[in-house]
């Protein structure tokens, strides 16, 4: 898809100038000196934490959501950041206005097999996996460890709508029928992340905080839609604008030729 391309060559156009500026400030030293100024290479285990507005066809569906995760990444001596990470996402907020329509009352609600008018619990569920490649950049650096961050995150991510019948009084939203409402729909994002990570001397307090960009590039995959009556099968462009925070536990690698007091 052209969207696709097009995503691809702004992140690469936007990584250059990193890269570049990377390059600029690493000076040439004398063979056997330490290059990296004071940086250590360091691994984090991260607890992770976003909350995230949707844009794009994912504002048709949901509403305001959140996310919870863990992710393991290594900062070298030289700042780069390689990594892997995965989060939760879950949400109350439904906005899919077609939902169940062909058993929904002008009210709403959906009738039981008793003919009762009850409420279902809709909520929405999923989760993203992913690779990660970043840079700190020592700009209002409290230590050579510390700075301006981006974070570029690519991976596979998958949602649903949770349907939840408590009373178990409807038979069309059992088992397999279910499947036929939840809109399970999955592919491939990409997320840049743009904060500040912050590595305490103590080694203490250290955490991460700053705004997550997702675009994500999706498809339903159920076969049959029982309320629209056709394939669930077309193509998505999900956003995601949100404020993300990360708190960290640093495990702090030193060479064993180095000496440290």
């Amino acid at each position: 898809m052209p969207i696709k391309s097009g995503v691809v060559f702004l992140w690469l156009m936007i990584l250059m100038p990193f890269w570049s500026l990377a390059q600029d400030q690493e000076p040439a030293m004398p063979s056997g000196e330490d290059v990296s100024t004071g940086t250590d290479k360091i691994w984090n285990l991260d607890v992770l934490g976003s909350v995230d507005f949707p844009g794009g066809d994912l504002a048709k569906r949901f509403g305001t959501s959140y996310r919870i995760g863990a992710g393991i990444k290594i900062k070298t001596k030289k700042n780069w950041i390689f990594g892997a990470k995965f989060d939760f996402i879950t949400g109350n907020r439904m906005r899919e206005d077609s939902l169940m329509i062909n058993l929904k009352t002008n009210q709403g609600a959906v009738i039981s097999q008793n003919g009762d008018l009850l409420n279902v619990g809709l909520f929405q569920r999923g989760y993203m996996v992913g690779l990660q490649f970043g840079k700190v950049f020592p700009v209002l650096a409290i230590n050579p460890n510390s700075g301006l961050t981006t974070i570029l995150s690519m991976g596979f991510m998958q949602y649903k709508i949770n349907i939840f019948d408590r009373d178990n009084a409807f038979p069309q939203l059992r088992d397999e029928y279910k499947k036929g409402y939840d809109r399970l729909t999955n592919g491939l994002f990409i997320e840049d992340f743009l904060g500040y990570m912050y590595h305490a001397k103590n080694k203490l307090m250290n955490f991460h905080v700053g705004f997550n960009f997702v675009w994500g590039f999706k498809q339903g995959r159920r076969d049959y839609l029982y309320d629209l009556a056709r394939p669930d099968s077309g193509g998505r462009n999900d956003l995601m604008v949100g404020f993300k925070f990360g708190w960290t536990v640093p495990i702090y690698r030193k060479d064993a030729e180095e000496t440290y007091y």
